[in-house]
């Protein structure tokens, strides 16, 4: 076991139970004619932080320990899409639509798959969902427990909706969470900053977060 510095206290990493999670780095929410930018977000805060997700992947992969990524999406008949996701607001393209980079948010189209920078190398697990969380009708909780992973690390966005949401996910479920901070991103700053507060407010109650740095120190020492 290593001490990795996190706050609000040191994270106990247990080298055969810890496994990354990169959540939903995908070309839908970080390119332009994607569905982030649709909905008039910015989305170079988006691929900003690319580099220093593919950092820590890179720091998975050299230590020999589990990455997995998440893609959200859903059925090409859009039978996983409720009526209240698909139809909220008054977006200029919808979940399904046509858009620059094909159907948004569908299984199989081009806007759907992850970054290039960032793609799975053959053997990691890519789990599709449907949902904000990770573990919302998918086959996550049978991976982790398949595998006997107990710890996650999170990267990936957005701070405040899909990543903390799968890290409440995971903490009701006993998982021990912690964040790297540089490797995940919101389109709205002061989002990221109260996500980030929430998770690791009252002792952690969600969770764990702390820096690629010294992360990357704490797994090249377990």
């Amino acid at each position: 076991m290593a001490a990795i510095k996190a706050k609000p206290f040191a994270f106990p990493a247990k080298t055969d139970e810890l496994a990354l999670i990169v959540i939903d780095m995908q070309r839908d929410f970080a390119e332009p004619g994607g569905f982030g930018a649709s909905l008039g977000n910015d989305v170079s805060r988006i691929t900003k932080i690319v580099p220093d997700v593919k950092r820590l992947i890179e720091g998975f992969r050299g230590a020999g320990l589990p990455v997995i990524h998440t893609m959200e999406c859903h059925k090409p008949d859009l039978s996983d899409l409720p009526p209240a996701k698909r139809d909220r607001g008054n977006p200029v393209l919808r979940i399904g639509d046509e858009g620059p980079m094909g159907r948004i948010l569908i299984s199989g189209e081009p806007g759907t798959a992850i970054l290039s920078e960032l793609a799975p190398v053959d053997g990691e697990i890519v789990i599709e969902k449907p949902g904000k969380g990770a573990f919302y009708a998918t086959e996550l909780g049978d991976v982790l427990k398949e595998r006997g992973i107990k710890q996650l690390v999170f990267a990936g966005v957005t701070t405040e909706v899909c990543v903390q949401t799968t890290m409440r996910e995971a903490n009701d479920r006993g998982y021990e969470c912690l964040l790297a901070e540089e490797a995940t991103e919101s389109y709205f700053p002061e989002f990221k900053a109260a996500a980030i507060a929430m998770i690791r407010a009252q002792g952690g109650i969600v969770g764990w977060t702390a820096r690629i740095d010294d992360i990357l120190e704490g797994i090249a020492r377990v």
